[in-house]
């Protein structure tokens, strides 16, 4: 860290008396993100290539055809298509359901905010999913697999906040309710 011009302060001195302690140096991944570091233009980059690539061979889903678009309108989500007898929740026993809509979850929050409405459409069905709403997961994951070099930028010359909003009119079938969200970015990368 000294060669990068970090100087010791009195609170370094404070927390780290006692304790070994080793510099290691700059932070290139941390809980399974990449982290790229461009000094010249003052940019950092967070990418999940490496998971999501693990998450879509876990899943069966690493030689499907990508597509361009998260979430497509033919995905009308109800309440009406989860099972209601038996035999279909039987059918539907072996699908991991809740740990694909993690997964997908993990990379959201951490890179991907590109997929968060459509993870949060598939998520209410965390409960009591139908064929219909893994089908909607596997596209997601059909997204992810042609969108996987995609990266979180953070920085830019010109400092500046800009929020976005959108919402989807009565998305929901079940109660007619709409499901709107927000994005702002800092120097060009998401903050919340």
């Amino acid at each position: 860290m000294v060669e990068h011009g970090y100087k010791m302060t009195k609170a370094d001195i404070v927390c780290f008396s006692g304790i070994s302690s080793m510099d290691l140096g700059e932070a290139r991944k941390i809980l399974g993100i990449e982290i790229v570091r461009n000094r010249n233009e003052k940019k950092l980059y967070l990418s999940q290539e490496k998971y999501v690539e693990k998450v879509l061979g876990r899943f069966g889903m690493d030689k499907v055809k990508g597509v361009s678009i998260p979430l497509v309108s033919h995905f009308k989500h109800s309440h009406q298509l989860c099972p209601s007898t038996n035999e279909e929740k039987l059918s539907l026993k072996n699908i991991l359901y809740s740990s694909a809509v993690g997964s997908l979850m993990y990379a959201m929050v951490c890179t991907r905010s590109d997929i968060a409405h459509d993870v949060g459409v598939v998520s209410r069905y965390l409960s009591n999913h139908g064929r219909h709403h893994w089908e909607a997961v596997k596209w997601v994951m059909r997204y992810l697999s042609g969108s996987s070099n995609l990266r979180l930028t953070l920085g830019c010359k010109k400092p500046m906040l800009v929020g976005y909003t959108d919402s989807d009119l009565v998305g929901s079938l079940d109660d007619r309710k709409s499901t709107s969200g927000y994005m702002v970015t800092f120097t060009g990368g998401a903050v919340a």
